[in-house]
């Protein structure tokens, strides 16, 4: 086993030029100002592959990023072959936290593109860093709230047992906040960003973390989140079927479906 999956491991059992997103369209139609998830245990797409964990392609900005990478590189290379993603153009990735189901494909990942710099949590231990840069590909440690490229921003290190970084996309319609695991909380991340930005809450995108949760909970973060002025949500990945549920009850026609192979355009 490398150096780079041992570290995974490792810490898992610790824890356990600008686009503007105005107007951009791609040839087919499509905006090319989207995100695409890449890695799922929520199905959408019929030829693509599931697996526990969480990825999404991130194009229409300064860089095309990814942000995470699944627990399996396998399935991850093979479900953006599906979507004719070529990893090749991907030039950052920016991993939330140190889970393995959110970094164990980067490995793979890497071997086939190492021409990226790769945004880490301070948190991720030096093995981990140093086996990157091993791979060929640079790294950047994120502690606090940064702006990683022109309209894409950190939230900085949260939490505090489980350190995560969210990404806050900046687009025309307001503030895109993508989520790993949401370990710190959702509210909190979303309260997090408006705080940074002063601007509204398009929409809220990834894992919420509330499998396992009471319903009544659920109930009180989804108010919370509505009372924050969130317009669009679209949870996945470890959101849990009953809490998703209830999120697209409440926001009906702007629930988004964010399974793999989902497309989602941000304007």
């Amino acid at each position: 086993m490398s150096l780079l999956g041992t570290s995974i491991i490792m810490a898992g059992s610790v824890l356990i030029s600008t686009i503007n997103c105005s107007g951009v369209e791609a040839a087919n139609g499509v905006s090319s100002c989207r995100l695409t998830i890449v890695f799922n245990n929520i199905p959408y797409a019929n030829n693509l592959r599931t697996g526990w964990g969480f990825a999404c392609l991130i194009e229409g900005f300064q860089q095309t990023i990814l942000f995470d990478t699944g627990s399996d590189g396998n399935i991850l290379l093979s479900n953006m072959k599906g979507l004719g993603i070529d990893p090749g153009t991907v030039s950052a990735v920016v991993l939330s936290h140190i889970h393995a189901d959110h970094c164990g494909g980067l490995e793979k990942f890497l071997q086939r593109n190492y021409h990226v710099t790769v945004y880490l949590p301070e948190s991720f231990p030096v093995s981990f860093r140093q086996a990157i840069q091993d791979c060929g590909a640079g790294v950047k440690i994120v502690d606090k709230p940064a702006q990683l490229f022109a309209q894409v921003h950190s939230t900085g290190e949260m939490g505090e047992w489980i350190k995560e970084q969210s990404l806050v996309l900046e687009t025309p319609k307001g503030l895109v906040i993508i989520t790993g695991c949401a370990h710190p909380g959702i509210v909190r991340i979303v309260e997090k960003a408006k705080d940074l930005l002063k601007k509204d809450i398009y929409m809220v995108v990834g894992g919420f973390h509330l499998a396992g949760t009471s319903t009544a909970r659920i109930r009180e973060i989804i108010q919370k989140i509505k009372d924050l002025g969130v317009e669009k949500v679209a949870p996945s990945h470890c959101t849990g079927e009953e809490a998703i549920s209830l999120f697209k009850k409440n926001w009906g026609k702007n629930f988004v479906e964010s399974g793999c192979g989902a497309v989602i355009p941000l304007y």
